[in-house]
């Protein structure tokens, strides 16, 4: 599908700049160009289309739909399919999770979404795509679905109600009064500008994200000697996949500026499952996610929360090792 850039970003960085493809800044360059055009038109075929759907699927018909008093398991489904679909990162979705716990959606379903949304949305899977192909890019979405339910089904079990803060205690028992979904009356043509409008946006939100992890991951690709992570985490040795989770958490940034990194970490040789649960912790577990969580969740809620993710996330690297 792609191969035409490829073809373009080799005739204008070897032919028409005259850099070696043998120079570390040739290949940094290349990297750059091909990875940059590409991530953006995936971006945006991708949020167009999942624009649509969201069109559809409001987040205010999101939390009616899944205040609904019987649903056999399957609000866990789901919530985290709805956290697929809404573009937001961890930071951003801190105040929709307090929005549905405040409208009184179960806590183990709210944390199922809390789980999903950074670390599965269309930003994600056009970037994963261009960068791991379709079979890893479907086995990435799989995961993250399975783990927001896993991880929300547990914390859900928990009963941890008692470890949000008193004005929060203080509303999640209330549900939601059922609202009929309305028919929407306009048509797709009308709807489209709207999306392509909002599709756009996201784009420009994410562009510079985007420009930095490439950036990064160009430098490590022409610079980096093969093998400068492998000392630290390798597929043989057992505590690579927890240390890269550990690694992940102090960072922060949205798909977007780390899986153009992830990339290059793998083609230096670190396995993909180890890389995949690096993003994962850098995505979905950020410090200024836990400092935004203080204001719902007590200091204990937040570190058992952080710590059952974590271990969720390092259970899916070392399967993606086992199964990639």
């Amino acid at each position: 599908m792609f191969n035409w850039l490829q073809k373009f970003a080799d005739w204008l960085v070897y032919s028409l700049f005259k850099l070696s493809p043998e120079s570390g800044f040739g290949e940094s360059l290349n990297f750059f160009i091909f990875d940059s055009i590409k991530i953006f038109i995936l971006l945006f075929l991708i949020t167009t289309l999942m624009g649509t759907v969201n069109s559809y699927f409001p987040v205010d018909k999101v939390r009616s739909f899944l205040s609904r008093k019987k649903m056999y398991g399957l609000e866990y489904l789901f919530a985290s399919a709805f956290g697929v679909i809404t573009p937001f990162c961890s930071c951003s979705s801190v105040p929709l999770f307090i929005g549905f716990v405040k409208g009184g959606i179960p806590l183990g379903i709210t944390f199922t979404y809390l789980i999903t949304a950074p670390l599965v949305n269309e930003v994600a899977i056009a970037i994963f795509a261009g960068a791991f192909g379709i079979k890893v890019t479907a086995i990435y979405v799989g995961t993250g679905i399975l783990l927001g339910i896993l991880g929300g089904y547990t914390l859900g079990k928990f009963k941890l109600e008692k470890y949000l803060t008193p004005w929060v205690q203080g509303v999640i028992s209330n549900s939601v009064k059922e609202e009929e979904f309305k028919d929407e009356k306009a048509s797709l043509l009308e709807r489209m500008p709207t999306i392509l409008k909002d599709a756009v946006s996201i784009v420009k939100g994410v562009s510079v994200y985007i420009i930095i992890g490439i950036a990064v991951g160009g430098a490590m690709h022409g610079f980096l000697p093969t093998g400068f992570f492998e000392e630290y985490i390798n597929k043989g040795q057992w505590y690579g996949v927890p240390l890269a989770v550990i690694m992940g958490v102090p960072m922060y940034s949205n798909a977007a500026g780390v899986i153009p990194i992830v990339q290059v970490l793998v083609a230096k040789g670190i396995p993909l499952g180890t890389a995949i649960a690096f993003m994962m912790a850098v995505v979905g577990l950020s410090l200024p996610e836990a400092m935004l969580l203080k204001k719902v969740m007590t200091g204990r809620l937040i570190a058992i929360y952080f710590g059952t993710i974590a271990f969720f996330m390092i259970l899916s690297g070392y399967l993606f090792n086992m199964i990639l």
